[in-house]
């Protein structure tokens, strides 16, 4: 028996990507969060990566410290850290995911991650700091999605008077407003605690030149297979 597609009927791709950095980095939150405190800080420093003297940089490259640029992406410091990176993978890699692919995505995630965690351990005030958290890399899909969807809109909730009202705002705007907060943060930065905000930037970047780049071959692709 031979089964055929329907004439007309489109094949329907499943996008696995951004479901499974949401499991891995959720499944390694709790399993720190189940482990002792001494187990939990090991672990952190096991895994995270480690800041560095901007004149030791090579040393981020040797390939033990490389691979914690990637490992340290699945972990976090706080429920809400990882619910701040979760939303926003949500929001920003299911659409990024279906232009892109599920594979592209995944190796963009992982190689926006490392860099801005490369630049994170360049840019701390110790060489002697744990950096954890996904972050970076989700600023690279941020970055990502305003290149792919530069006149798309998003929906948020603002409060007005004693209602919260929705409401939907250029993407462009919303995401300029992000890279504009960030930029203030790297100048003051310390009075918000040790977070890496030239990560942020670093991969944002990143994600866009990468996604900008390939928009044209992705829209050429997806008008082939219409």
């Amino acid at each position: 028996m031979v089964f055929v597609d329907a004439p007309g009927r489109r094949h329907v791709e499943w996008r696995w990507a951004t479901p499974l950095l949401l499991v891995l980095c959720v499944g390694a939150f709790v399993v720190l969060a189940l482990v002792d405190r001494a187990t939990h800080d090991a672990l952190l420093l096991r895994w995270g990566a480690l800041s560095s003297a901007a004149a030791d940089w090579r040393s981020l490259l040797q390939p033990e410290r490389a691979a914690t640029l990637v490992t340290t992406l699945g972990l976090h410091s706080s429920g809400t850290h990882l619910l701040g990176n979760m939303l926003f993978l949500l929001v920003f890699g299911l659409p990024a995911e279906r232009a892109l692919g599920s594979w592209r995505l995944l190796l963009l995630f992982i190689a926006g991650g490392a860099l801005a965690n490369f630049v994170a351990a360049l840019s701390m005030d110790r060489p002697d700091r744990v950096i954890i958290g996904a972050s970076g890399a989700v600023s690279t899909l941020i970055g990502a999605y305003l290149a792919l969807f530069p006149t798309a809109r998003l929906g948020v909730v603002l409060p007005l008077g004693l209602w919260l009202q929705f409401v939907r705002m250029p993407a462009v705007a919303l995401i300029s407003l992000w890279v504009v907060l960030q930029l203030l943060f790297t100048w003051a930065g310390p009075s918000f605690g040790a977070v890496a905000w030239w990560a942020h930037l670093a991969g944002f970047a990143f994600g866009f030149v990468v996604a900008l780049a390939v928009r044209e071959s992705l829209a050429r692709r997806s008008r082939l297979r219409a």
